[in-house]
């Protein structure tokens, strides 16, 4: 089976930095791995995109956070600096890839990020 687990969520004050990590496991093959985020009350919203090499942003986010691979630890990595109080949200990774002969997409539990004012 999948599995897919973030890291990194924490406390920091505004204009601060953070770095979530998101480790995958149990697929054969990924095709691309996304950062999303859900701010209390409001719906879950994608924040970065890895596919294949190709990265895109939220417009929210661009400039600030940066999406990238961690072919060592075999991670993806959203390095968020500058941080400010409309960052605060649940993060949450979802990988999309295969699995022998299917295709399979799994999130994990999420990582909360809360910035302090």
């Amino acid at each position: 089976q999948v599995q897919v687990v973030e890291s990194g969520g924490g406390l920091v004050q505004a204009g601060g930095s953070l770095t979530l990590s998101c480790s995958a496991s149990g697929f054969f093959t990924i095709n691309a791995t996304a950062w999303y985020r859900q701010a209390p009350g409001k719906q879950r919203e994608l924040v970065a995109v890895y596919r294949s090499g190709a990265i895109s942003y939220a417009d929210s986010v661009k400039g600030r956070f940066t999406i990238s691979t961690d072919n060592a630890k075999n991670t993806v990595n959203l390095q968020m600096n500058n941080l400010n109080t409309d960052d605060t949200a649940i993060y949450y990774c979802n990988v999309d890839g295969r699995r022998g002969s299917r295709n399979v997409n799994s999130w994990g539990e999420g990582t909360q990020v809360t910035v302090s004012s």
